[in-house]
């Protein structure tokens, strides 16, 4: 079919690729320049058009009869607007609208949720707009604060077919609204009530009725939303549901797991989250010390974003003695797509399943302890890194400290491995601390480690090609190399002091009667090397130690 028109550097929807736009009789077409990915609209299920003045220059927006979803398509000229509105008439039998945006840049208006769209208006008009299919979970951040969370282009329609886009530099991934007020909640989403009451009695309560079915502002928005965009809301039929899971990281507390497909739902009490499979980048099933708990560490990518924090791992927590017995809701066509990684039936510890289900859905390795054992024969250690105390792990390629945040260091990013304790000489201390240096980040210190673990950790690393440092057995051996240079210097010492006291003690000096003796301090400094001084002194021979960097001492 001969174009009526075409437009080059046009923007389909929010996507940063420019591309073509060809008009015909029939409807219209966009096709992208680099992925090639095409996009065709017909005429006749074209509803409604508009003309809206936006960042990248002008938009032409497509509502759409068969299900009210929207098209747009930004980067045309002013200069356009006529031809496009001849088009819209004479073939498509539409009128197109202009639509005036608000640019007073206030901060403050209303907001209106259209079919598929949050829009923020001031003064009747709106300011910005927001796809509610964009938006992956609403959160109550305080009385009258609510936190919205957006998903990236990747995650909106991922397509593993379709080749990576460019970095495209800063994205939106939260956003804040303050609502203040208390609004009454919505009659019919509460239902009918049951029964029927007296006049008298409805009076008499219809107060404190009034006060109880009165809601927050936020809440109503953060409802709202949740409803509209779907958040929480079960779309299409899941494999499997696991209730009552207990979640220790981002937000501790019990949730429902729906997984889907395509992507995870937890559902707790206060907080939904979205979590695709292609997101998932690293699976850990990691039994805790205690013999009774088992961790299901999941590693994310791009991660959970809670205000300024990030979240980039899941922790799971699972009773080893918790049995589940469960059927999957899926067929035997869609079960032979996951080469015998996934059962129909399942009959074991919950945390085998809900690994096992992980593993087939997302195609990510499931790593777990092997050979390293501890002294007590545990697959942890007990640690802290700086003021959080965790269980870390030695498995077969990486490190993982499991606590509030979890850390990952591979052993091929690590520089080197030191051993070092402040505080005292390895026979009397009762922990060391383990400095990782790496290639690509920072150092991690994990502190207090128990000290019947050092040979068996030592052993392990070197064992894995890390380079290994004992910074302990470097300061106790030139300690121990400054002793012997200082007794050489302290029998020249005492050589040239009795020559210099052989004609007082000819004098008859009655101080030198008694037997002279050797005063040594043996001390730490604030860098934690070893050092040793002597002197000659009037006193019996004794040592000193003397923990400066803690400021303890100690008689040798």
């Amino acid at each position: 079919m001969t174009a009526l028109a075409s437009f080059k550097n046009i923007y389909h929807g929010v996507s940063t690729e420019a591309g073509e736009i060809r008009l015909t009789h029939g409807g219209l077409a966009w096709q992208g320049s680099e992925s090639k990915t095409v996009v065709t609209v017909a005429g006749e299920s074209m509803r409604s058009a508009q003309w809206i003045r936006v960042a990248r220059s002008f938009q032409l927006r497509l509502v759409l009869s068969n299900d009210k979803r929207r098209e747009t398509f930004d980067g045309f000229h002013r200069d356009d607007h006529e031809k496009l509105a001849h088009i819209c008439k004479q073939h498509w039998e539409l009128t197109l609208e202009s639509q005036e945006m608000s640019y007073r840049g206030w901060n403050w208006g209303e907001y209106d949720i259209q079919t598929d769209d949050l829009q923020f208006l001031v003064a009747n008009k709106p300011l910005f707009e927001i796809p509610l299919s964009a938006i992956a979970n609403s959160n109550i951040a305080g009385k009258t604060e609510v936190s919205l969370e957006f998903l990236n282009p990747e995650q909106l329609k991922p397509d593993p077919s379709a080749p990576k886009r460019r970095r495209a530099g800063d994205e939106l991934v939260e956003m804040r609204f303050y609502v203040p007020g208390m609004v009454a909640r919505d009659e019919g989403e509460d239902g009918e009530e049951d029964g029927e009451k007296a006049g008298e009695e409805e009076e008499a309560d219809g107060a404190e009725k009034e006060k109880e079915e009165e809601i927050s502002a936020a809440q109503a928005f953060h409802e709202l939303v949740k409803k509209k965009a779907e958040i929480g809301q079960v779309m299409g039929e899941y494999i499997v549901e696991f209730n009552d899971v207990l979640l220790l990281t981002p937000r501790r507390g019990r949730y429902d797991l729906d997984v889907f497909p395509t992507f995870l739902r937890l559902r707790g009490k206060t907080y939904d989250y979205k979590i695709l499979h292609t997101s998932v980048t690293r699976l850990f099933l990691l039994p805790k010390p205690d013999e009774i708990h088992i961790q299901l560490v999941i590693g994310l990518d791009p991660p959970i974003h809670q205000g300024q924090t990030r979240y980039p791992y899941l922790v799971m927590q699972f009773t080893r003695e918790d049995n589940l017995e469960v059927e999957l809701n899926i067929d035997d066509e869609s079960l032979q797509k996951y080469d015998g990684k996934l059962q129909k039936e399942y009959d074991a510890p919950v945390f085998q399943i809900v690994s096992n289900v992980f593993r087939a859905l997302t195609g990510r390795k499931l790593q777990a302890p092997s050979d390293y054992k501890s002294f007590n024969g545990q697959s942890g250690v007990k640690a802290n890194m700086k003021a959080t105390q965790g269980d870390l792990y030695f498995l077969d390629k990486n490190l993982i400290f499991v606590a509030k945040q979890p850390a990952v260091v591979d052993y091929a990013d690590i520089h080197s491995a030191s051993f070092s304790r402040v505080g005292g000489v390895m026979a009397t201390a009762k922990t060391f601390d383990l400095r990782i240096t790496q290639k690509s980040s920072g150092d991690l210190i994990f502190s207090s480690i128990n000290k019947e673990e050092h040979g068996k950790i030592e052993e392990y690393l070197k064992a894995k090609k890390v380079r290994v440092k004992n910074e302990l057995q470097e300061e106790l051996a030139e300690a121990a190399g400054l002793s012997e240079d200082e007794e050489d210097e302290d029998e020249d010492m005492q050589d040239v002091q009795s020559d210099e006291d052989a004609p007082r003690r000819a004098a008859g000096d009655e101080d030198d009667t008694e037997e002279g003796g050797l005063l040594c301090f043996l001390y730490y400094l604030g860098n934690g090397r070893l050092t040793r001084r002597c002197g000659r002194r009037g006193l019996p021979r004794v040592g000193l130690g003397l923990g400066l960097a803690y400021g303890g001492f100690g008689w040798g």
